[in-house]
């Protein structure tokens, strides 16, 4: 039974994180006036390192940089804005958007591999 018990793969875990992900960033959206609120994102890499024994590697130093990030919590991590907020507040609404529209892509992305994974599954059940 190792075809159902794995069925999905490393997607059914990058999809509760990614889905993680785009509540946190809808979040800083909604805060963008909060006094004092302060930006978080996640770390990808390292809520999904060693899922399945698949370890992560760049391929270039470059690939997983977190230097605009900092206070490391279990992959949630605050962001570091480019432009300082007299009211302490941290989210940068142009910069969040866009995180917004990549990580609602990836989100999809990830829904469209496991969507044909079932797809295939219900093919080699059918007999087809």
């Amino acid at each position: 039974m190792n075809l159902v018990e794995n069925a999905f793969g490393i997607h059914e875990r990058a999809l509760s994180v990614r889905n993680r992900r785009v509540e946190l960033l809808s979040q800083n959206i909604a805060n963008a006036d909060t006094p004092n609120y302060k930006a978080r994102d996640l770390d990808f890499k390292k809520m999904i390192a060693g899922v399945q024994g698949v370890p992560l590697a760049a391929t270039t130093n470059g690939h997983y940089d977190t230097a605009k990030l900092e206070n490391d919590v279990d992959g949630l991590k605050f962001s570091v804005p480019f432009n300082v907020a007299t009211d302490g507040n941290t989210v940068e609404i142009a910069v969040e958007q866009a995180k917004f529209g990549k990580a609602t892509a990836d989100y999809q992305a990830t829904l469209m591999f496991l969507e044909n994974r079932i797809s295939g599954i219900r093919k080699a059940l059918r007999g087809e």
